[in-house]
């Protein structure tokens, strides 16, 4: 894929980063400045391997997680961690970025061992992804167990007209790619400062990669 994601007037092209998304590949989604101030990579759920899943690790080093649409969570029960959690952590939960957290539970698909490797977390990535193409007719506690090693997430009911988060943005970009609705979603971090890694350094690295920057308010103002 080009790195070439911007047009002659120097705008980012959404048309970029749906064509990555369709061919497997991932892009990196910078939210916004204002909001976690953080660049995400993002994989098709579906694309992810063994291979995907090492990258995540190395050269992004955030938690690895999978974004499911409202619909998907509905049809699958699956809940807001905060309201299931009988603790008083789970209390007074204000974020300074956001009115809510996006967190479900924690999953590894049933034909994985520890669930932690590189091949057991691609296995329940990519069966999250058929999970997402036929909710209705798929057993999840059936293929799945909680606890788990792969985060999943929950999508707002209008993805970016709710809410503009990473969750919406992968989920927005799915929709469009006519893919399922299960993105994956890792922070990437600056091994120097141990914080996010800005946006100046995430161009860096998809250009060195070949891969696609977009920032998260041009996905609001083409997709939402």
């Amino acid at each position: 894929m080009s790195t070439s994601n911007e047009t002659s007037g120097g705008s980012t092209s959404i048309d970029h980063a749906i064509a990555a998304f369709r061919d497997g590949d991932p892009i990196l989604v910078h939210d916004a400045a204002d909001r976690e101030g953080e660049t995400d990579i993002v994989y098709p759920a579906g694309a992810v391997d063994s291979d995907a899943v090492a990258r995540m690790r190395n050269d992004a080093g955030g938690l690895i997680c999978v974004a499911l649409s409202n619909e998907v969570a509905e049809a699958f029960d699956l809940p807001f961690s905060q309201e299931i959690i009988d603790h008083p952590t789970a209390a007074d939960h204000e974020l300074g970025y956001d009115e809510r957290s996006s967190f479900s539970l924690t999953v590894n698909h049933r034909d994985t061992y520890t669930g932690i490797t590189d091949e057991d977390r691609a296995l329940t990535i990519t069966e999250l992804a058929t999970a997402a193409a036929d909710p209705e007719g798929f057993d999840f506690a059936g293929q799945f167990r909680s606890p788990g090693h792969v985060h999943l997430l929950r999508g707002a009911p209008e993805l970016v007209d709710d809410r503009k988060g990473h969750t919406e943005l992968g989920l927005a970009l799915a929709d469009v790619a006519d893919l399922p609705p299960a993105v994956v979603v890792c922070e990437m971090l600056d091994d120097e400062t141990g914080r996010a890694l800005s946006p100046v350094d995430a161009r860096t690295y998809a250009a060195d990669h070949d891969l696609v920057y977009v920032e998260g308010r041009e996905i609001v103002e083409q997709l939402g």
